[in-house]
């Protein structure tokens, strides 16, 4: 049984499922409509300002980050990116994928996107839709779908081609055209990140007071730069961060065994333990069954070891990042929602790991009065 997010109510009833707050889902759902692709997310800068603006938040612009800070800005520190995959046009009807452009990965001189990395997205997207937009104002350019994808082995690159956008300059941004789906178990879209940011930006509606930052291109591994920059020159003496996110499990049924993923470390940096620890009481305090997302994957490299198999990657997170190129300056720790379908326009969150993600943030952040009159008045 699926519903819009104005029936949300009146279908969830007789349902297992947690309700979430209907406040959260509308703004979600507004969000999530918005296009934000990779290395052209200033229009969805101007949309999260205004939503943020409304809710009390002061906001500030800088390259590549958008920052949200409330009446006691040093009290929380918080941080999601905003981007989402699509295309950038590169031709006349050519398109690439944009994380591809914007990571400079499209190029002949070693730097370019593996061939089995390349392999796993162009069968992802056959037959979507998309529209077209200008980066700054948003402004719509046109809708079309995507007819063919394939390797051109003279560029070793990933090339699309969309009936609808022959019109298109290159440089022109086009995103995937989505909308919010809410079924009995989860709520389904190109999830990744918008999911997470919606919550922060629904954390100020509760009267939260830290800072909250919007990083951009993280799909293209540069997120972590913005970051660092702003901490270089507006900093403190205990630059703690909590960078949320989701987590990609292979199937929705490894995603629902857990309902919120945490982490130890990544392939990049051990994170704060003290911080980590408090995260994990707050789980526990809830009742929310949690994962150690790192020893998950060790877990896993045993396994494939004693079988000759070749291990898998602790992953690579914008919060370890940070940590290994800040030198000690930035320090923090990762919560992150489970999700089925990463990168697709069907990733799914399990209900309930979206209603322990908002419980765990809105306690961390000392907002449990003002969530609990919120969900009452949902």
């Amino acid at each position: 049984m699926k519903s819009d997010v104005t029936s949300r109510k009146r279908t969830a009833r007789g349902t297992p499922a947690p309700d979430l707050p209907l406040r959260f889902l509308e703004l979600l759902a507004l969000l999530i409509r918005q296009p934000s692709v990779v290395g052209s997310e200033h229009s969805f800068f101007r949309v999260l300002q205004r939503e943020l603006e409304e809710r009390g938040a002061q906001v500030t612009w800088y390259e590549g980050l958008l920052v949200a800070r409330g009446s006691k800005p040093d009290s929380l520190m918080l941080s999601a990116h905003v981007d989402r995959h699509g295309l950038i046009c590169t031709g006349p009807n050519e398109f690439q994928y944009a994380a591809f452009v914007a990571g400079s990965r499209s190029d002949l001189l070693g730097n370019s996107v593996g061939e089995q990395l390349m392999k796993k997205i162009v069968d992802r997207f056959s037959a979507e839709y998309v529209f077209a937009y200008e980066p700054w104002s948003g402004a719509y350019r046109g809708r079309g779908e995507i007819t063919r994808a394939y390797i051109c082995e003279y560029r070793n690159n990933l090339i699309f081609e969309v009936n609808g956008l022959e019109h298109l300059v290159a440089g022109t941004p086009v995103a995937f055209a989505d909308a919010l789906k809410i079924t009995d178990q989860a709520l389904v879209g190109q999830l990744d990140n918008v999911l997470t940011a919606a919550a922060l930006v629904y954390l100020f509606e509760l009267g939260f007071k830290g800072t909250v930052f919007f990083t951009s291109q993280e799909e293209a591994g540069k997120s972590w730069r913005y970051l660092l920059e702003w901490f270089r020159r507006f900093g403190n003496d205990s630059n703690q961060l909590i960078v949320v996110d989701t987590s990609p499990y292979p199937d929705f049924r490894a995603a629902s065994q857990q309902q919120l993923v945490l982490r130890n470390k990544d392939a990049n940096a051990q994170f704060n333990p003290q911080l980590t620890r408090k995260l994990v009481r707050l789980c526990e305090k809830h009742g929310v069954q949690y994962q150690m997302k790192d020893t998950y994957v060790e877990a896993l490299n045993e396994r494939a070891r004693a079988k000759g198999e070749d291990p898998r990657s602790l992953g690579s997170t914008e919060m370890g990042r940070i940590i290994s190129a800040s030198n000690g300056l930035v320090d923090g720790t990762t919560l992150q929602i489970p999700t089925s379908g990463y990168h697709t326009m069907s990733e799914s969150a399990p209900l309930s790991s979206v209603r322990a993600f908002l419980d765990v943030l809105t306690d961390l952040a000392k907002l449990g009065g003002a969530r609990r009159r919120a969900t009452a008045v949902a």
